[in-house]
C-alpha cells in the first residue's frame, strides 16, 4: 500500500500588492495572496505524518502572539477552518492520529501547529533546533518560543546519510517510513531542509523556503521583485541558498517527469498540486 498524500492550505496571507508578490498579470491595487503548503501523509503502518504545520490554533486565536512586524507584512487571514486541525478533523481524523510532524524549519508560518498536537514526535534538523533554541540577533524575529512551550517530543537529525538524484547527506527516517527523506537545503536557516515522500506516482519534494516562486523553473528564472527582495532579507546564508536554487533547476530540468517539486508559499504550485 502507497502512501497517500492530502496537499493543505494551513495559513492564507495576504500582502499589499498582488503584482510585487504574484507577479505580472497581476494588479498592483489588489491584495497578493500567499499560502503555508502543509503535506498530510497517511501511512499503512506509522498512522498520519505532516510535513510543516503552518499557522496553528492558538494563532488564529491570540493573533498578537505572532508579533506585529509580522502581521503588518504578511497580514494573515488566521482561519480555524485553515488549521492543520481543522482539516484533520474534517477528514474524520483525530489529533492522536498524527504521531510525527517533519519541519522543513521552525519559522513561525510553518511551526504555528505544533502545540496542536502535543504527543506527535516533531522531526528537525539539528543545526535548525540549535538556531531557534538560541537565535542570534538576525534570527530572533524568526522564531517563535512560545510555538514549542509545550515541550514538544523533539526527535533530531545529525547530517550525513544517503544520496538521492544528486543531492547528498539525506536522512531516511528510522521507525517511520522508507518512503520518506529528510533533504537538507539549507541556506534560508541555517537548519532548513526539504522532505522527500514517495507515493504511487513518483515522488514529492517539499521544498520549504528553499524557494519562494515557481519561475525559479523557467528557462531564465523570473521572480516578482517584491518576492526576490524578500528571500534576499530572510536569509542567512546567499551563497548556500543560491547553489540549492541551482540544484533544485537542475533536479526539475533532468528528473521532473519522477520528482515534483512544490515549496511552502507559492499558491499556483499549490492550486495544481490541490486539485
Amino acid at each position: 500500500m502507497s502512501l497517500r498524500v492530502h496537499h493543505l492550505n494551513c495559513g492564507t496571507m495576504c500582502p499589499v500588492c498582488a503584482r510585487l508578490i504574484n507577479g505580472a498579470g497581476n494588479s498592483w491595487l489588489a491584495s497578493a495572496r500567499m499560502i503555508c503548503h502543509v503535506l498530510l501523509i497517511e501511512t499503512p503502518k506509522d498512522g498520519l505524518i505532516l510535513v510543516d504545520t503552518g499557522m496553528g490554533s492558538l494563532d488564529v486565536e491570540i493573533p498578537s502572539r505572532l508579533g506585529k512586524p509580522f502581521l503588518a507584512i504578511t497580514r494573515p487571514l488566521l482561519s480555524w477552518n485553515e488549521t492543520a486541525l481543522a482539516q484533520i478533523r474534517a477528514l474524520g481524523h483525530d489529533v492522536a492520529d498524527v504521531r510525527h510532524i517533519l519541519v522543513t524549519h521552525l519559522d513561525l508560518d510553518h511551526a504555528g501547529g505544533l502545540p496542536d498536537f502535543p504527543n506527535a514526535q516533531v522531526h528537525v534538523l539539528k543545526p535548525e533546533f540549535d538556531a531557534a533554541m538560541r537565535p542570534d540577533w538576525r534570527s530572533k524575529a524568526r522564531y517563535l518560543p512560545a510555538q514549542w512551550a509545550h515541550s514538544p517530543r523533539w526527535v533530531l537529525h545529525e547530517g550525513g546519510g544517503e544520496n538521492w538524484y544528486g543531492f547528498s547527506g539525506l536522512k531516511p527516517l528510522p521507525g517511520i517510513s522508507e518512503d520518506i527523506f529528510l533533504v537538507p537545503l539549507v541556506g534560508h536557516t541555517r537548519g532548513h531542509t526539504g522532505i522527500a515522500v514517495r507515493t504511487g506516482s513518483g515522488w514529492l519534494l517539499h521544498c520549504g523556503d528553499a524557494y519562494f516562486h515557481h519561475g525559479l523553473f523557467e528557462d531564465t528564472p523570473q521572480f516578482p521583485p517584491g518576492i526576490a527582495l524578500f528571500e534576499r532579507l530572510v536569509q542567512t546564508d546567499q551563497r548556500a541558498r543560491l547553489w540549492n536554487h541551482e540544484r533544485l533547476r537542475e533536479l526539475n530540468r533532468r528528473h521532473g517527469n519522477e520528482v515534483t517539486l512544490f515549496c511552502a508559499h507559492d499558491p499556483v504550485e499549490f492550486d495544481r498540486l490541490a486539485r
